[in-house]
């Protein structure tokens, strides 16, 4: 038996059913290519509101984050201030 098939101790427990898909609709979609790495970021928008979605490919694994609208331009301000950081800064040297 893998760990993954231990019975609970809380007995089956049901989640309810799952949840329906909700409709996206893509506003706008841009791509960047940084070294081995693919970033997508989608702008979408569904029922709840808007939201940019950024998706990192790396050799077919995925992985993204989610900003609902109403924080990009915080996102934005912190972005820029890393930028910001990282042009000020001289790389440590090997």
């Amino acid at each position: 038996m893998i760990s993954n098939d231990r019975p609970s101790p809380y007995g089956q427990r049901s989640y309810g059913s799952p949840k329906p898909p909700v409709q996206e609709d893509t506003l706008k979609t841009d791509k960047v290519q940084i070294e081995r790495k693919t970033f997508v970021f989608t702008l979408k928008e569904n029922p709840r509101g808007r939201f940019l979605r950024i998706t990192e490919d790396v050799g077919g694994r995925r992985d993204t984050i989610i900003i609902p609208a109403p924080g990009l331009e915080d996102f934005k301000k912190l972005l820029d201030e890393m930028v910001k950081a990282a042009a000020e800064t001289p790389p440590k040297a090997e």
